[in-house]
């Protein structure tokens, strides 16, 4: 890790509400951001934003995501995903984020990620597959 991964970096990315990102169980007019990717928006903005910050081989991982999903974002509206640094412990680095869409914010909550490096991680995944049979 770069010494410029410190509490209290903020960033901010913005996307697209479309069809892939909706629940469609309530037919067209009921089209809705879904939970499951606003976890998944908000954990690839703060994974794709902490590589800057990574020395090169080092990546991160997603360790925990707390969220409250507060109000419905249509089809078609922007999200963005506003996101800050409260703590760097070692390898875990946590964020507060907050979502909003033109009217309201829609969502907020904690994401912990910890730095991995890449040769280490693909050793522990290798020998866990030798373990359950897969090598």
């Amino acid at each position: 890790m770069k010494p410029s991964l410190v509490p209290g970096l903020t960033f901010a990315k913005t996307i697209l509400v479309d069809e892939a990102r909706c629940i469609a169980f309530m037919g067209e007019e009921g089209m809705v951001y879904a939970t499951p990717q606003m976890v998944s928006d908000a954990e690839y903005a703060c994974r794709d934003w902490l590589l800057e910050h990574l020395d090169p081989g080092e990546d991160s991982v997603g360790a925990r995501v707390e969220i409250d999903h507060l109000a419905p974002t249509p089809l078609g509206l922007k999200v963005v995903i506003e996101a800050r640094i409260v703590e760097v412990d070692n390898r875990r680095v946590t964020f507060h984020f907050k979502v909003k869409d033109a009217v309201e914010e829609v969502g907020r909550g904690i994401h912990t990620r910890f730095v991995v490096d890449h040769a280490k991680t693909f050793e522990r995944l290798k020998a866990k597959r030798a373990k359950a049979g897969l090598a």
